[in-house]
């Protein structure tokens, strides 16, 4: 509720002295703090992004947060995804970023959505809520979180990180631009990797979720200049900020004047990602126990295709080391097929995306190779619990 009836809110003698700080502020004060109380905000996401905005939306005394996310609580979250602690590994991201809410602030409504966000139900869950904050990690869902906000005439206060780098804006506000202005078409499918294999600097989406916060807080209170039309860039390893200016595209097919989306559309498609994705017909796969199986009997060559420092992290024995990127380049092709005449070659990497791509350009120099599915997180998964996972 962006425009409440001040009136007909009250704080609890216990929220005077919780929010205090808040209230002594003028561009806060009472009716500031009345506001927040009965706004409403969906996070879409409660993983990096999310668990720092969703902790201090809660601290701020946001009235109602919903918080949208199927995943549940995996180890190597516990490095960045600070709303959720180790007792937590295994159990639904949004019952352990609920419970972690209302015991920083009991005062507060917080609604769960264990469901992946689609188009046949984003439009439902996001119309109760003042204003939607994109804390996903994925092209389709920021695109379908961006159409909801634009159909629905709702506020997005976007953010995203990879690595050390990180951006922030708010979308749809203000007759500002939307996420299609800044993005018309998404990228290739493969060609941005995801922080599962690119990695990302634990404390960075913890800057850019508190600014996500702070935009959010700010558009409640109203009066407060927004990141609307700008874009805000930080590189967490040179600590530096940029900003560019982002304007309205014209010919934005769903936020200018002659729309041709009109309502949400089939995101994966669109961001070219099969609905099914499988394994090319000409790929070979094996599971890690037939790998083993077949280092025990000899006669194979095993290829790793991961960066250089994910292979000192972990890695299978006997196996060696030629880089996706170098095979894309052309260097690693000759490599492997000077090694190929020692043995039938297997390819793996982390999970199995890497090494099917690896395969697909080995095939078209004529190179044959069977995948490893699952990659060396299956092997530490099923074969050798001693080797790390990461």
């Amino acid at each position: 509720m962006l425009n409440p009836d001040l009136d007909s809110i009250q704080l609890l003698p216990e929220e005077y002295e919780r929010y205090s700080r808040h209230l002594i502020l003028p561009e806060v004060g009472l009716a500031g703090q009345k506001r927040l109380k009965a706004a409403s905000v969906l996070c879409v996401g409660t993983g990096g992004l999310g668990s720092p905005l969703a902790l201090y939306l809660a601290a701020a005394g946001i009235g109602r947060i919903g918080l949208v996310d199927f995943d549940v609580v995996d180890a190597s979250n516990l490095q960045r995804q600070i709303i959720h602690g180790t007792s937590w590994i295994g159990k639904p991201k949004v019952a352990s970023a609920q419970h972690r809410l209302l015991e920083l602030n009991p005062f507060l409504q917080v609604d769960i959505h264990e469901t992946a966000l689609t188009s046949e139900n984003a439009l439902t869950i996001a119309q109760d809520y003042d204003l939607i904050i994109d804390g996903t990690d994925n092209f389709p869902t920021r695109y379908l979180v961006n159409d909801t906000c634009v159909l629905l005439g709702k506020p997005n206060v976007y953010g995203s990180i990879f690595r050390f780098e990180g951006q922030a804006t708010v979308f749809n506000h203000q007759e500002g631009p939307c996420y299609r202005c800044l993005y018309p078409e998404p990228p290739p499918p493969g060609l941005v990797p995801s922080c599962a294999e690119g990695g990302v600097l634990g404390i960075l989406p913890g800057v850019i979720g508190v600014i996500q916060a702070t935009e959010a807080v700010k558009i409640i209170l109203g009066d407060a200049p927004t990141l609307s039309g700008r874009l805000l860039l930080y590189d967490a390893w040179a600590m530096k900020f940029r900003e560019l200016k982002l304007r309205k595209n014209p010919e934005c097919p769903i936020c200018g004047p002659n729309p041709t989306i009109t309502a949400l559309i089939d995101y994966q498609e669109f961001c070219g990602i099969p609905a099914q994705p499988e394994a090319p017909p000409t790929l070979q796969e094996g599971t890690v126990q037939e790998l083993q199986q077949r280092l025990q009997q000899g006669n194979i060559v095993l290829i790793d295709v991961r960066n250089p420092h994910e292979y000192e992290i972990a890695h299978i024995p006997g196996s060696t080391l030629v880089p996706l990127g170098d095979i894309e380049q052309g260097l690693g092709i000759e490599k492997v097929r000077e090694l190929a005449q020692n043995g039938e070659v297997w390819v793996h990497c982390k999970s199995g995306m890497r090494s099917s791509k690896a395969l697909q350009l080995l095939a078209e120099k004529g190179i044959q190779g069977t995948n490893v599915k699952g990659g060396i997180l299956a092997w530490s998964d099923q074969i050798d619990p001693t080797v790390p996972r990461y």
